[in-house]
């Protein structure tokens, strides 16, 4: 009896070994190797939908795995951040802990842009399971901002640069008040009363002193001020932008670097006189507004978007309102042997020794580099600009033209 029963006890022993194993065995074969997880920002981007809201200063992007990861199996050729609206592949550095592969964004991205990230077949776990092809799209907050950004004035009850170190100097804010903007989203815009106001912003030419550059701003100049100068470092010794008395024309005057011979700066009108005419040096657009009114239909007492390209790489300066290209010329157009064939982009002319940037006029009012009397910030009466100025751009780069219609078409009322 008692062998009997020994058997028996060592029967029932082994089965609930076997049986233990075995749901033990069955509860580990359960966990699939698969994406738990995927964050941009601290947004969620794992779900049904493409969130719209992930933070354009996103530094890095989280994917979690149910299972530890094999980090050899976490390469570049595996891992992309593709830019949606010019494919461009974002750097990313790619770092595995236990379970979780982080994608760290050193150059931040852009507002208002769509991306997608992308995982090809190959991601294994440290016992060999292998996650299939997965792909996770999202949109940046905002509007539409290319990278590359220096300066950005929004003028939502201050003036100070909103992404770089151009920020007005103490007391630099003369009789600036501030309305209502273009559209609601937009809040507030820097009003200008076409007599004093003033902002003086330091170390100007750090803004031009590059290769390729864009100026993007919206403007809303009161027709009733004839002539203004909407803002200036030194005049054309750096830049200004200028609306012409009689609203028939505008322009960027910016001083160029040259490699010579001679070397050195010279200064050159990008000019639209909305009129066609093709007859000036290195012209090869202008459009012609007289059947529609002419440019005073598209500026005078109207929000307008205006932005100003040089492309160093080509030696293209174009000009865009509303969207569309309104002038373009072509450094590689004027006489052999002249200087300005061989520009290589936008320079302060060394013998400025004002290097203050404003935005209301010309030049700044303390050791004008322009002394005609026309140029005095004192004379009330000069060109001083009259009405609302507002998300006002700098970038020390070329914007395409398919930004330059992305960013107006994201922004416009």
């Amino acid at each position: 009896m008692k062998r009997k029963n020994l058997f028996l006890s060592l029967a029932l022993v082994s089965l609930a070994l076997i049986i233990g194993f075995s749901a033990c065995k069955k509860k580990t074969d359960t966990i699939t190797f698969a994406v738990s997880s995927i964050t941009a920002g601290g947004v969620n981007i794992n779900g049904a939908t493409v969130p719209n809201n992930v933070p354009a200063n996103t530094t890095s992007i989280v994917v979690g795995f149910t299972l530890a990861v094999n980090p050899l199996s976490a390469t570049s050729d595996k891992i992309s951040l593709v830019r949606g609206y010019d494919t461009t592949a974002i750097p990313l550095t790619i770092t595995v802990v236990g379970s979780t592969i982080t994608l760290g964004i050193a150059e931040g991205l852009g507002n208002g842009s769509l991306y997608q990230l992308s995982f090809k077949a190959g991601i294994s776990s440290t016992d060999g399971e292998v996650v299939g092809a997965f792909n996770r799209s999202f949109t940046t907050i905002g509007n539409f901002i290319p990278d590359g950004m220096i300066a950005y004035w929004t003028f939502e009850n201050n003036a100070d640069d909103q992404v770089g170190s151009f920020n007005p100097a103490a007391g630099g804010i003369i009789d600036l008040s501030y309305a209502d903007s273009y559209k609601a989203s937009q809040g507030k815009a820097g009003s200008f009363n076409g007599t004093t106001t003033l902002v003086e912003i330091p170390n100007g030419d750090q803004l031009d002193n590059t290769d390729s550059f864009t100026l993007s701003f919206w403007v809303k100049s009161d027709s009733s001020k004839h002539g203004q100068f909407v803002m200036g470092l030194a005049g054309w010794y750096g830049f200004q932008f200028e609306i012409s008395g009689d609203f028939k024309s505008c322009k960027l005057a910016a001083q160029y670097k040259f490699t010579g011979p001679p070397a050195g700066t010279g200064s050159e009108d990008l000019w639209f006189p909305a009129d066609g005419n093709l007859g000036w040096q290195g012209w090869t657009f202008c459009r012609d507004l007289t059947s529609a009114g002419g440019l005073p239909f598209v500026i005078a007492s109207k929000w307008a978007n205006i932005v100003c390209r040089y492309n160093a790489a080509t030696k293209v300066g174009t000009m865009y309102i509303n969207g569309q290209k309104e002038k373009e010329q072509d450094f590689n157009l004027w006489p052999a042997g002249d200087p300005k064939t061989t520009v290589t982009g936008l320079e302060c002319d060394p013998t400025v020794t004002n290097k203050t940037f404003v935005f209301g006029f010309i030049q700044d009012k303390v050791d004008p580099k322009i002394t005609d009397s026309w140029a005095d910030y004192n004379v009330t009466t000069n060109n001083h600009f009259k009405g609302l100025l507002d998300d006002v751009m700098f970038f020390h780069k070329a914007l395409t033209e398919q930004e330059i219609t992305l960013m107006y078409n994201s922004f416009k009322p």
